[in-house]
């Protein structure tokens, strides 16, 4: 069933772009299947929390020193946030430069000075990130994100990109199990976890939810 303008606006009301985005995104569930009010309800409430409500396209990589630090002295020994503490000053609203810094060596793409980790940083609704990613996309959905990585910051190609993770990773099965939670973590953690609300804004997705359980018959 396709979603109506006044039932997105209602799933997601603070967004400014519902009208934009009503034709791809129920083109996008036509494709991959999330053709349940169920499916359709976890799929916008996730869709909306990792978008800003569908304003968010792009990766913010625009740090303060003090941030970068913050979030490396929190990160585990050995991870990449951590090893960026000394360079905080450097990387401080630099966004590509940052993102060189962050994404290189990882995800398919090259070194800093390759410029791929700032090419290939997280864009579309559910923040495609990695050129292996893009590559991925590219072959499966038919549209040259690897070549034109702006693509995935249109409502076409957003829309789809996030269908198709949805279908990739089989979360209809969890749609239709009811489990929510299970949703969002494999959207936002890249897993199952046993925990219950771990997931990043888990309270935001579940606002949305519920407005969706509202609204879809």
């Amino acid at each position: 069933m396709d979603l109506t303008i006044d039932q997105l606006r209602q799933i997601m009301p603070a967004s400014m772009r519902a009208s934009s985005f009503l034709g791809p995104l129920n083109s996008a569930m036509r494709e991959f299947g999330i053709d349940t009010a169920q499916r359709q309800g976890m799929f916008l409430a996730n869709v909306g929390a990792e978008s800003g409500q569908l304003s968010n396209l792009a990766e913010n990589l625009n740090y303060s020193a003090d941030r970068i630090r913050q979030i490396g002295n929190a990160s585990p020994a050995g991870s990449r946030w951590r090893s960026l503490v000394p360079r905080a000053a450097e990387l401080a609203g630099n966004p590509e430069r940052m993102g060189n810094a962050v994404y290189c060596n990882r995800m398919g793409n090259g070194d800093e000075a390759s410029g791929e980790g700032f090419m290939y940083r997280g864009r579309g609704l559910l923040q495609t990130t990695g050129k292996t990613n893009y590559m991925a996309l590219m072959m499966a959905l038919g549209i040259d994100c690897a070549v034109h990585p702006e693509l995935l910051e249109q409502p076409e190609g957003a829309a789809r990109a996030a269908a198709y993770y949805w279908h990739a990773n089989d979360l209809s099965e969890y749609a239709d199990a009811g489990d929510f939670d299970g949703v969002c973590d494999i959207i936002n953690i890249g897993r199952k976890t046993a925990a219950v609300g771990d997931s990043m804004d888990y309270a935001k997705r579940l606002a949305l939810y519920k407005n969706a359980k509202q609204v879809l018959p």
